[in-house]
Order: structure tokens, then sequence, then C-alpha cells
């Protein structure tokens, strides 16, 4: 199913007061209700604090960009992002001080990305409000990241 544009949309609006905002849950994180395609992302994204919702908006260009047909979807308060249905290569989580990007079957990726997991496949990148992030490293780790097999969510 590679390159379908996934058409679903969230919950995340439903029985909210127009301009009412998510909650951010400790460190920050926005509570954005489950939902599938680029809506619930971009809610996400927008609920974002401060620095990291310009930053958001950074990675989910570069993604996107690299990665023609991404599909989205938010689920456990984060954005995912994947290649096949309910099979995501790819997440971001909101922590007070910094941006959590989950490669899930990081270890195959060249060069690693630098943050270990306790899980043997998984790699981390770390974003900081000062950080300058090296876009061309972060799309070819997320052209490389797309073409392995997603972890099943």
């Amino acid at each position: 199913m590679a390159g379908k544009t996934d058409t679903k949309t969230s919950d995340a609006t439903k029985g909210k007061a127009p301009g009412a905002k998510p909650v951010l849950l400790s460190g920050g994180n926005p509570q954005i209700a489950k939902g599938y395609g680029d809506e619930p992302v971009q809610a996400y994204i927008a609920a974002m604090p401060g620095w990291k919702s310009e930053v958001g908006s950074q990675l989910d260009a570069i993604i996107s960009r690299s990665v023609p047909g991404v599909r989205k979807a938010v689920k456990w308060n984060s954005p995912l992002y994947g290649m096949e249905e309910q099979h995501w290569f790819l997440g971001v989580h909101v922590f007070a001080k910094y941006i959590k990007v989950a490669f899930f079957r990081g270890a195959q990726l060249k060069p690693l990305p630098p943050v270990a997991s306790k899980q043997k496949d998984v790699r981390y990148f770390h974003i900081h409000e000062d950080d300058e992030l090296d876009e061309k490293q972060f799309a070819d780790w997320v052209k490389q990241a797309s073409k392995l097999p997603g972890e099943k969510m």
C-alpha cells in the first residue's frame, strides 16, 4: 500500500470548544486523540509548546518531502510515520527539554542515530532548543528507515 494517501481523520477536535488548546501532559507532550492522516499530526505539531512546534513542522516537512506518500497517524500522543497501514518506521515525542525522534529500526541505519535504546532495534535522535538540525542527515535517516519493515502498532 505504499504511496496510498491515508484519508482517515481524527476525533481530535470533536467535543472541544472552538479554539480550545489541547492539554499538555507531563513534560509538555500534547494530548491529541488517536487519528490517522495529516490532520491529527498537524494538530499535534500546532500544540507542541514553544520552539518545539517550529521544529515539529520542520521535521514533518522533511519527512513528507523525503518519503512521498508517507502515512501519518497520532497514537499514544505521538505522531507516527510509516509506509504501510499500521506499520511505522518513525515516531516523535515531546519532553520538557527536547524532542525525541524514535527510529524503530534505527540499529540498521548508517550512520547510527546517536542515542541507544533499551530495545535493540530502536535508536533515537534528540533535538534540543539550541541544536542546529542537520537536515541532510535527518532526511537520509528518514529515507533509509522508510525502506525497512515498519513496526506494527
